[in-house]
């Protein structure tokens, strides 16, 4: 048996039975994916408003993107279709899983026709929800142009700004492999830097990881006893990855395509060709560094003794670290991808957990006179350094079978216990959490949680709005009480999404709860006339069982 074998284990306990749905299965599949196709096009529509569009494109001179940008009506109006748009996008998916609750054979069809409907408007979208991808047309001249994206930032071009890049990227070094690099500098030779087709071609290349998700996520979670069409519903078809992968083209979707093919391969005991295709995703981004022992430990077997292992372990390194040191040699890259492990971006965000309780810690601590900022500081160290031990403990502890499993939960605490997580960070190890099995309990409902949030949290964030437009309301506020809006009927209105978002369907809950109360006012009024009939010590009865009533409600 292998670290994929059919006995597999999964997170700790068989996975509970999907979720019943009163309506059919996957015969009526196609309502939800239209439903999310339409959610697609209304993003398309709405990011010609509020995209982000390089001032060197020729697209910011048509008329209607003029009207849509310039006009505060176009603006209010592209904000509303783009987030409404993300929204129906998520109502989709958790329809459609709805849907598919049998998860029968042709289960895998729906998922992948889903999937291929929802992607094809995002893939003609201005970007959105990040302007990540022309700072890799940036990237690509400089390495054209002879310079090293590893010790300079794209300000050193001529005319950089005309590219569409953050300014954040002006001085920064880039944080990408070489071989990425390489991808770069081919679009930039191919398009000469024109940034409208360069997006295009990144967003191809997303593409690429994309389909690679979808033909191996369902086969590396059926050599986990794990429905193949459930895992890619949860992996690839969540609206947080698509938007991510295809609308904003971040080179993320490459790095993960790769990953999932290369540990599938390794899983089935092709173990060289899957180091190679790890080696080939940390190429991209070298995050994925994080999956090599885990490799090891397949090519190792399960019986193997520590003597073994360690040579595995060694083996595994002096393979991909070797090909990747050759892999500087050209353009002169050397190996300066390893700045982004060795030397990670300094601060954090506010809704890591690593930020957020650092936060609520700096504030206790200030209000009693102690140094805030310092006890936070070692609180996101501690944190990080939590990280590395689990990291190997679930290297040298756990059962072979369940390779896979620890590699995705070691992957998931170096990026949960990170002071720094960006919203499509956490699709690094989804699909390697639902091969191995995500239950139909607080653990899907956790991501049901994550993806709503971090999809209205960049919905509201990254809005392309030029300063001199008059609006009545801030896009961004508009954006998020839209979004607000629709995440309250998700919650709360919808007959469909509101049982599987919070366990116990809340209207359901609240109408017992009313309906209870009722009844006891009722049966309270009764007793009361039952004693007014019948005088003193029948009141006193009535009033004795009246606290019985009491106490049973309470």
């Amino acid at each position: 048996m292998t670290s994929g074998g059919p006995h597999a284990g999964t997170s700790g306990s068989t996975p509970a039975a999907p979720v019943k749905s009163s309506a059919p299965a996957t015969g009526r599949a196609y309502l939800a994916t239209i439903e999310g196709f339409i959610g697609a096009l209304m993003m398309f529509v709405g990011s010609i408003g509020t995209g982000w569009i390089a001032p060197g494109s020729p697209m910011i001179r048509q008329p209607v993107v003029i009207a849509l940008r310039t006009e505060g009506w176009g603006v209010a109006v592209s904000t509303v279709l783009l987030t409404v748009g993300a929204m129906v996008l998520i109502r989709s998916w958790l329809r459609l899983g709805q849907r598919l609750a049998e998860w029968g054979k042709s289960s895998l069809r729906s998922v992948v026709t889903a999937i291929s409907a929802w992607s094809l408007p995002l893939l003609f979208c201005v970007p959105v929800f990040s302007r990540d991808v022309y700072a890799y047309t940036g990237q690509g001249r400089l390495v054209q142009e002879g310079q090293n994206p590893y010790e300079v930032g794209i300000s050193t071009l001529s005319n950089w700004f005309s590219l569409g890049a953050d300014p954040a990227w002006a001085e920064n070094r880039t944080p990408y492999g070489p071989y990425f690099l390489w991808l770069a500098r081919a679009v930039v030779g191919l398009t000469g830097a024109q940034p409208d087709i360069s997006v295009l071609l990144f967003r191809l290349l997303a593409g690429a990881g994309v389909l690679l998700c979808v033909i191996y996520v369902p086969k590396l979670a059926e050599l986990h006893g794990i429905n193949g069409a459930r895992a890619l519903w949860i992996a690839v078809a969540n609206p947080l990855f698509l938007i991510s992968f295809i609308a904003s083209a971040h080179n993320d979707a490459l790095m993960v395509g790769l990953a999932v093919a290369g540990v599938y391969l390794a899983a089935t005991r092709r173990y060289i060709l899957g180091i190679l295709l790890v080696t080939a995703s940390i190429g991209i981004k070298p995050i994925t560094v994080l999956l090599l022992p885990f490799l090891g430990v397949m090519w190792a077997g399960p019986s193997a003794s520590w003597p073994r292992r360690f040579l595995m372990w060694g083996a595994t390194a002096a393979l991909s670290f070797g090909v990747l040191l050759l892999s500087g040699i050209p353009y002169g890259l050397g190996i300066g991808w390893t700045w982004a492990i060795m030397d990670p971006t300094p601060g954090y965000t506010g809704y890591s957990p690593s930020g957020f309780i650092g936060q609520q810690v700096e504030l206790l601590a200030n209000a009693l006179g102690l140094p805030g900022g310092t006890l936070a500081t070692w609180l996101r160290t501690g944190m990080k350094w939590t990280a590395i031990a689990l990291v190997l403990l679930l290297m040298f502890r756990g059962d072979y079978s369940r390779a896979v499993r620890r590699m995705a939960l070691a992957f998931t605490a170096v990026v949960m216990l990170s002071p720094i997580i960006q919203p499509w960070y956490i699709l690094w190890f989804l699909p390697f959490l639902a091969v191995t099995g995500i239950r139909d309990d607080w653990q899907i409902r956790s991501l049901y949680v994550g993806v709503t949030f971090f999809v209205v949290f960049g919905a509201q964030d990254q809005l392309s709005v030029w300063g001199f437009v008059e609006l009545p309301i801030d896009a961004s506020t508009l954006a998020f009480f839209t979004a607000l809006a629709f995440t309250f009927y998700l919650l709360f209105l919808d007959v469909h999404t509101r049982k599987l978002l919070i366990e116990g369907r809340p209207l359901d809950l609240a109408r017992r709860g009313w309906k209870r109360l009722l009844e006891w006012r009722t049966q309270r009024a009764e007793a009361a006339r039952r004693a007014a009939a019948v005088g003193p010590k029948g009141a006193q009865a009535a009033v004795g069982k009246d606290a019985v009533d009491q106490a049973e409600m309470r």
